[in-house]
């Protein structure tokens, strides 16, 4: 690889991902990942442009920005990109009105959706709310359509929580697809759109923009393949066979959030 000052130089932007790389979801609320409050700090303190990138979708905007407040993280919600909204945007731009297989934490991103007699569905990460009775209900909604619509609230396979790995909302919007011979739009990462618009509410161009994420496919190669730069952090989900994948490679690999913080702040603008 290239030196660290080539890889980073022209950075105006950092775009970071919340679970894995700020703090670990669990039942609790969770627990940053060490580092990583100051390392938020230390990154607004500079002349760099810093957004939130993430695919949470058990959470509204507001409730997990005040969970990450309660750590200790300086954010806002106006700093947030997810899904949720972005959703909610699309269905009312389009005139779809969803069947929700979601989780009650983000319901309230919905509220002002019409929901009655569903022409699209809607998946995110429903947690317990994926039992075979409500993943059912959503394959009738899809198949009574005559060009049914998935929209789902990212694509991930697995996250990290405190108590260990969690199955995401990816392997329940593959099995809706297979059932129905559809493909899902995705709304989240790895998206180029999704990239696009939290590049376009940061005000910075994909080649000077930095993403900073634990997933190889999701948060590195989606932004890579929009034009900007990855980083991906050895917390969260990372798994080592990452540093060796078939088809993504990041731009770097550093040990947590602190670390990728050092390297910006040393060879990004100054």
């Amino acid at each position: 690889m290239a030196a660290w000052g080539e890889r980073l130089a022209g950075v105006h932007g950092v775009l970071l991902d919340i679970s894995g790389v700020l703090y670990d979801g669990g039942e609790d609320g969770g627990t940053p990942i060490p580092g990583s409050v100051e390392a938020v700090a230390r990154l607004k303190r500079s002349q760099l442009k810093v957004r939130f990138c993430t695919n949470d979708s058990q959470k509204s905007r507001r409730e997990l920005v005040g969970l990450l407040q309660r750590q200790g993280f300086d954010i806002s919600e106006g700093e947030v990109t997810s899904p949720a909204p972005a959703t909610s945007l699309i269905l009312k731009e389009r005139g779809l009105r969803p069947h929700l297989l979601i989780h009650d934490g983000v319901r309230s991103e919905f509220d002002q959706i019409d929901t009655s007699n569903p022409n699209c569905v809607v998946i995110a990460d429903a947690g317990e709310g994926f039992s075979y009775q409500n993943m059912n209900k959503a394959f009738r909604v899809l198949m009574d359509l005559e060009k049914p619509v998935l929209i789902s609230l990212g694509k991930g396979r697995y996250y990290k929580e405190t108590s260990g790995l969690m199955l995401d909302v990816g392997a329940y919007m593959k099995a809706l697809e297979y059932a129905c011979g559809i493909e899902a739009e995705v709304v989240g990462k790895p998206s180029p759109e999704y990239f696009r618009l939290a590049l376009k509410e940061m005000g910075v161009e994909a080649h000077e923009a930095i993403m900073i994420g634990d997933d190889i496919v999701g948060d590195v190669g989606g932004a890579q393949r929009c034009g900007m730069r990855a980083l991906q952090v050895r917390t969260g989900k990372f798994r080592p066979s990452d540093e060796q994948h078939p088809e993504v490679k990041a731009d770097g690999y550093v040990d947590n959030l602190a670390e990728a913080v050092d390297l910006l702040l040393q060879h990004a603008i100054k």
